[in-house]
């Protein structure tokens, strides 16, 4: 690897710790990806978990899914990653986990789209649920394709969340918001049942 490979790959082993720290992931549940300077994209493996990641278990993939480096097997969800960066190229890194509170929301089949508070809207924007898809399969990947332009993060239905940025932190913290936004969700309108949404002048205000 490069220098600059090292440095993505530290970062990748970083979120995937907290990841895992979190409780977002289970065993060896999801994947994390990043685009190298080279074009290629930088993946976790399969069979691990994300809380135990070094180094030498990453993968180097061309966007067509061929391995450049590494002398693990990708993961099979590496698909969905590949179609994102495909259909945008201004993503750069992609994170995909468990979370339970957003994925209890991706079960359910509901989005997170209510308009309850600024920081929601302003960092996410909206996260649909892209429909059901078999994992594992072409299916996810063609799921995912339309919102890849027009969101920020996404709620795989009967699967978890996966979330997309311009760099690993920037990914990560997406998904972070993400679940954030799912339990205060939850909350307000399932255990509260008290909710209060920002009116269109509130929203206007911030400028999105």
């Amino acid at each position: 690897m490069t220098a600059s490979d090292l440095a993505l790959a530290d970062r990748i082993i970083d979120i995937g710790r907290e990841m895992h720290t979190l409780g977002y992931v289970a065993a060896n549940d999801g994947n994390i990806s990043a685009r190298c300077s080279d074009g290629n994209i930088l993946v976790t493996p399969t069979g691990v978990s994300k809380g135990s990641l070094s180094r030498d278990m990453l993968i180097k993939v061309t966007l067509s899914g061929d391995i450049v480096e590494g002398n693990r097997r990708p993961s099979s969800e590496t698909k969905m990653h590949l179609r994102l960066y495909a259909e945008n190229p201004g993503i750069n890194a992609v994170t995909h986990a468990h979370p339970a509170a957003a994925t209890s929301f991706a079960i359910a089949g509901i989005a997170l789209d209510r308009p309850i508070y600024p920081e929601a809207l302003v960092t996410l924007g909206t996260v649909p649920v892209a429909p059901y898809a078999t994992p594992g399969t072409q299916e996810v990947p063609d799921s995912i394709a339309p919102f890849a332009k027009t969101h920020k993060a996404l709620l795989l239905a009967h699967h978890g969340v996966l979330s997309w940025g311009r760099d690993l932190t920037e990914a990560w913290y997406r998904m972070e918001s993400v679940e954030n936004y799912a339990r205060i969700t939850m909350n307000v309108y399932y255990i509260l049942k008290a909710p209060r949404e920002l009116s269109q002048n509130d929203i206007d205000k911030l400028g999105l």
